[in-house]
């Protein structure tokens, strides 16, 4: 059942997906119908969860479950990961590597494999202070407050 993402708790179990490329438009437009679909019909051992996503930057996927309501149980978790993966098949993209970082060049959302942002570092061409995504947080509470950070404030500060 979806909720507008504005009324789960902070409590909220997410999960985050970024894309290796920059979403057009047109294929936001047709995610954004697909996710909703996704959320409306998701289930967990047959009963609804109260759920629900965001889509950021025409990059990021973010699901949402209140998991006060119905807890997302291994086969609910398992269908929306398939779900992603259909997703990755037909826009070609990669959603699931999490040996990737996304982090904020000015304006600009700059996605490189982990290694390429590590040698970035020590050139000094990204510093402590960029602005990183931080897509290990766990629930909608720590996403408001730790998902868009200055790299010395998450787990990337290991390179610096």
């Amino acid at each position: 059942m979806y909720i507008p993402f504005e009324n789960l708790p902070d409590e909220s179990r997410i999960w985050i997906y970024q894309s290796n490329r920059k979403f057009s438009d047109d294929e936001m437009a047709e995610i954004e119908s697909d996710v909703k679909a996704f959320v409306e019909g998701w289930a967990a051992h047959g009963t609804g969860l109260e759920a629900s996503y965001q889509l950021r930057y025409n990059r990021f996927i973010i699901l949402a479950v209140n998991q006060e309501v119905q807890s997302a149980t291994g086969c609910s978790i398992d269908s929306s990961v398939q779900f992603i993966q259909e997703l990755e098949k037909k826009y070609n993209v990669d959603l699931l590597d999490k040996m990737n970082v996304t982090f904020k060049l000015g304006e600009h959302i700059a996605h490189k494999p982990l290694v390429e942002f590590k040698k970035m570092a020590k050139e000094k061409a990204v510093s402590a202070n960029t602005i990183v995504f931080n897509n290990l947080v766990n629930t909608v509470g720590e996403w408001h407050e730790y998902w868009e950070v200055p790299a010395h404030e998450s787990w990337h500060s290991r390179f610096f």
